[in-house]
């Protein structure tokens, strides 16, 4: 008698919010979480208002702005008048239908993806989803975390489910340990040159491995918020020790008896050992070494002291960027730093970039935007005394948002100008019309902001 398979991660917590599939259909998911923010809610709103319906389960949705603030004077009105009107819309929407928003200037505020894990409200085996492509974030907390578009958010509002066709199962293994100057974006830029920007296309990701479990909770959701670049659904880390340390006493993170019940269940949370994925793929971290990109997708990647590759198809994006095959990019000049993202705005991430540049001085041909993810995080910058290093070598903190992740605020890179940024994408026009993106991690930005131009941080270390 064959012996019976067991379950991924992702079929226990998928088949624990099942409601219903239907025949030679999609099933019907139970939503744990809606996360909403500015840009894709609106016509979602408006949806429910057109049917005369209200949201079915408001205690379990959350709005925030954050893709349109601007990261300067947020006690006063947007000058911007279209990005005005989209965090007014969110605010005068969640009024309406009895919703928790975090506006501007509240301490809650902040770039969703990075409030959600930091207040607690993404816990291990929830099923949380957002208009955003970066919802795979919260991944890192051992939940099912995905992006919807605009009528699924309408969907979620209504009946706090989706139809979601079941996506296929891949495993990536990374075993082995890092070396020097090597973070969580650097795993996860490797792993995106290698596999592709399309490698996981209807793939729900799990990350494991000695690598995954050495990373601290701020480099896990670094790594979950890039598995969207693959391809992938989603991508996630089974629950442990690290992710409970992280929670324990966390605003909506469970108490007392409660938390004792919880992570009695968040431990059962793991692939069983007997578990089939519809695809495995392993590597070893010796070959993972700090990383930046030169093209215009985040999987044209190359380790920093390498040259760029012949790639067939890859001219467009290499006249782009005023690249050539064969060049190395060690000592180009560049223009502005980014630190910042729902991808490296996170206390550690300040923590890497002032170790670098503690003692030395902001190169004066640089442009620097160094962004929170947070209020709790600026907040936890100053408690730590961050501040003090980074005005001392000439930086300048602004205020939380989404910032120059993306062209839909005041923090635009101009035209020709070449960024080193540690955010998830470096599309043509991506950080503003002509920007040139150069994605990297926190270490090697700061290297590049002390110094004008691409440079290892190993040098530093």
């Amino acid at each position: 008698m064959d012996k019976k398979t067991g379950l991924t991660l992702f079929d226990k917590i998928w088949n624990r919010h099942v409601v219903q599939v239907i025949p030679d259909g999609p099933a019907q998911l139970y939503i744990d979480r809606l996360y909403c923010h500015e840009v894709t809610s609106p016509q979602a709103f408006d949806g429910l208002r057109l049917r005369g319906l209200r949201c079915f389960r408001p205690e379990r949705i959350y709005c925030m702005p954050d893709h349109n603030t601007p990261t300067h004077d947020q006690d006063k009105p947007i000058e911007d008048p279209v990005s005005r009107r989209q965090v007014e819309t969110l605010e005068r929407n969640a009024r309406e239908f009895g919703l928790t928003l975090y506006g501007m200037m509240s301490p809650s505020n902040g770039i969703i993806h990075v409030v959600g894990p930091e207040k607690g409200l993404s816990l291990p085996g929830m099923t949380i989803v957002c208009g955003d492509s970066h919802t795979s974030t919260h991944g890192a907390m051992g939940a099912v975390a995905f992006g919807i578009g605009t009528s699924e958010v309408e969907m979620v509002l209504a009946s706090q489910c989706i139809l979601q066709q079941k996506p296929k199962s891949m495993r990536i293994t990374i075993n082995g340990k890092l070396g020097v100057g090597v973070t969580a974006k650097d795993v996860a830029l490797f792993l995106m040159s290698r596999l592709t920007t399309s490698g996981a296309t209807g793939f729900f990701v799990e990350y494991a491995g000695e690598v995954v479990r050495s990373l601290s909770m701020e480099g896990r959701l670094t790594l979950c918020n890039l598995s969207i670049e693959m391809g992938a659904r989603g991508g996630f880390i089974a629950p442990d020790d690290v992710t409970f340390a992280y929670l324990k006493g966390r605003e909506f993170a469970p108490k007392g008896e409660s938390w004792e019940k919880a992570v009695d269940y968040w431990r059962t949370l793991k692939s069983d050992d007997n578990a089939e994925f519809d695809k495995e793929v392993s590597f070893d971290a010796a070959d993972i070494e700090p990383r930046i990109t030169y093209g215009t997708n985040p999987g044209m990647g190359i380790g920093i002291d390498e040259a760029i590759p012949a790639v067939a198809g890859e001219e467009k994006a290499l006249r782009y960027m005023g690249f050539e095959a064969g060049q190395k990019l060690l000592g180009t000049k560049v223009d502005y730093v980014f630190l910042g993202a729902c991808t490296n705005g996170r206390i550690e991430d300040f923590r890497a970039f002032a170790s670098i540049v503690r003692g030395r001085k902001k190169a004066a041909t640089v442009t620097a935007w160094l962004v929170p993810g947070s209020w709790a995080v600026e907040s936890q910058i100053r408690k730590e005394g961050l501040d003090r290093v980074l005005e001392a070598s000439g930086f300048e903190i602004r205020q939380p948002g989404c910032s120059a992740c993306l062209a839909m605020n005041d923090d635009k890179v101009p035209p020709g100008k070449l960024c080193v940024s540690t955010s998830n994408r470096n599309f043509e026009g991506r950080q503003g019309p002509g920007a040139r993106t150069v994605l990297a991690s926190p270490l090697v930005a700061a290297a590049a902001a002390v110094t004008g131009v691409i440079t290892d941080p190993r040098l530093f270390l």
